[in-house]
């Protein structure tokens, strides 16, 4: 029984993947608001009632999509960051090895980027299962701010006080160990960074940014300095929640 059981388990992942591999050529071709189950069942040859059985809906089939989307992304970031730990590169150059590692996935990806961080989908609303793998390059990023925290110290960089209160609201929810100064840069960074991912990607820089590793990586290095990730080594600054 178990020898059988073993056999539909590894015949249902061998489906699922090619079900989700024909959502991504559709995905290619068409964009995320055209992915259809008739249309993925009639190219695998099966019976849409078949394909209901491993992806009850479209919606159920997108979020399949997007969960695998961030998690490679996510999964990237992680790698390089492990990678760039075992340099002699101090914070900084871990900072920007995560960002070129995201925006290395991004370009080799384009369609899987577009479906996770483009124009939602009409009449898609993305449940609960996707917050978790969606965080994973913050997370990233958040652990390299948090390590330069407790190894050289942050310059922390300034925060009016109109901001202050929504500043310690984020501090206390997503960091509360940095001071929320620097979770606040830390958001913005992290939007700023995937908003020049996208600006390549969609073609904004068209004609603006011709050699755009290099542009990228300067303005990935300038945001993880407005973090306060420090230019050099031996500046301290203060620990405490500025």
């Amino acid at each position: 029984m178990s020898t059988i059981r073993g056999a539909r388990e590894r015949a249902r992942i061998e489906i699922t993947a090619a079900i989700k591999d024909e959502a991504r050529k559709q995905l290619a071709a068409e964009g995320a608001a055209k992915v259809s189950l008739r249309a993925v069942a009639r190219e695998l040859g099966m019976a849409s009632s078949a394909l209901y059985r491993y992806f009850p809906s479209r919606d159920d089939l997108l979020t399949a999509l997007i969960i695998d989307a961030y998690d490679a992304v996510g999964e990237a970031a992680e790698a390089a960051w492990e990678v760039a730990r075992g340099t002699s590169g101090g914070h900084p150059a871990r900072w920007a090895a995560v960002a070129c590692a995201a925006r290395d996935w991004a370009l080799a990806h384009p369609h899987e980027y577009a479906l996770i961080y483009g124009s939602p989908v009409p009449g898609y609303i993305a449940p609960q299962d996707t917050i978790g793998p969606a965080s994973r390059v913050g997370l990233v990023f958040m652990g390299v701010v948090r390590e330069a925290h407790s190894d050289d110290g942050l310059a922390a960089p300034s925060l009016d006080a109109d901001l202050r209160p929504e500043a310690e609201r984020m501090a206390d929810e997503l960091a509360p160990d940095l001071p929320p100064a620097v979770v606040t840069a830390l958001i913005a960074a992290w939007a700023q960074l995937f908003g020049l991912i996208s600006f390549e990607l969609f073609g904004q820089f068209h004609r603006v940014v011709e050699d755009r590793e290099p542009f990228f990586r300067r303005a990935a290095e300038e945001l993880g300095h407005s973090v306060g990730l420090l230019r050099g080594r031996g500046t301290r600054t203060s620990r405490g929640r500025t």
